[in-house]
């Protein structure tokens, strides 16, 4: 008797996770847009790093240790969070993982600012 329960419990477990499980389509539809959000805050970050680059030679100095890793974390951040979302919204409806990537995104962006604000070009170059 109790492995006929035991068996419907494992079945009803089963069936809840199918139906707050999104579809794999609904998955890679709602990944694709944000991630090429994610992939514009890669573009921007390569193009601070390109830019204060060639502003540090202008001024005939170069990036610091400091600027090069700081720059650099910037270019992998949204490639990080964006894995990071990709892999706790898997299980989760797609509502559930709408949120999650802009939850995300909103992360990249509080990051990107603190990282202007924070260091500025001053204390990115030697």
């Amino acid at each position: 008797m109790s492995d006929t329960a035991s068996h419907t419990g494992d079945h009803d477990i089963v069936q809840a996770e199918s139906r707050t499980r999104a579809p794999l389509w609904i998955t890679i539809a709602l990944a694709v847009p944000f991630g090429l959000f994610y992939v514009y805050d890669v573009w921007e970050a390569i193009g601070n790093l390109v830019g204060l680059n060639l502003t540090a030679q202008s001024l005939d100095t170069q990036l610091s240790g400091f600027g090069w890793t700081v720059l650099i974390f910037a270019v992998l951040m949204p490639l990080l969070v964006f894995g990071i979302a990709l892999v706790i919204g898997r299980r989760r409806s797609a509502g559930a993982q709408a949120v999650i990537f802009f939850a995300g995104l909103c992360l990249v962006a509080v990051l990107s600012i603190d990282i202007i604000v924070m260091f500025g070009l001053g204390r990115l170059i030697v």
